[in-house]
């Protein structure tokens, strides 16, 4: 004769099989997700200044977007007599006169990989960006990413300088452009 012997389920045992099939089936809260969710749409705001009046459209476009800042700095100072516009050889006209004109910058934007969204900001120096500002285009890999234009100027628009840019950089996604005087 064989004794078959039954156990009852104690209550605890029940609940706890309870709470483990619904925490099976509830979606996760996966740090990872959250973490990769909060780096996206991290914007910088990249500026060159030579007297100070694009750093200032620089820091308020930052504040408005909630971006970092990264300054594009000469590795060899502007000096005055460098950016006299009226004197023909003078090194600011001097380079805009040849567009292959590449001016050292001091350092490189190392975690540009950070962001996704780039504005760039320059004074318009003889109707377009500054040829440093393609020297720091040209430093780093801008693919995959929104690339915005902001221009200071005395007299003229940004849109020849966006258009110039767009046109000399086609592999990158252009945005939108903009006058901050």
């Amino acid at each position: 004769m064989i004794i078959r012997q039954t156990k009852k389920l104690s209550p605890l045992l029940i609940i706890i099989s309870l709470w483990a099939g619904i925490n099976a089936c509830a979606p996760k809260n996966n740090n990872k997700e959250i973490k990769s969710s909060q780096t996206m749409n991290k914007t910088l705001v990249v500026y060159f200044s030579a007297t100070g009046t694009t750093k200032a459209a620089a820091t308020q476009l930052a504040k408005e977007k909630n971006a970092d800042m990264f300054e594009i700095v000469p590795a060899q100072p502007y000096t005055d007599a460098d950016l006299d516009w009226k004197d023909k050889q003078s090194r600011s006209t001097l380079e805009m006169k040849d567009k292959s004109s590449r001016p050292s910058i001091k350092e490189v934007c190392e975690n540009i990989a950070d962001y996704d969204t780039i504005w760039i900001g320059f004074p318009v120096w003889w109707y377009t960006a500054p040829t440093i500002v393609n020297t720091f285009i040209e430093a780093h890999d801008l693919s995959g990413k929104i690339v915005n234009v902001f221009a200071t100027s005395g007299g003229s628009g940004v849109k020849g300088s966006a258009e110039d840019l767009k046109k000399t950089y086609p592999q990158y996604h252009w945005g939108e452009s903009r006058l901050m005087n």
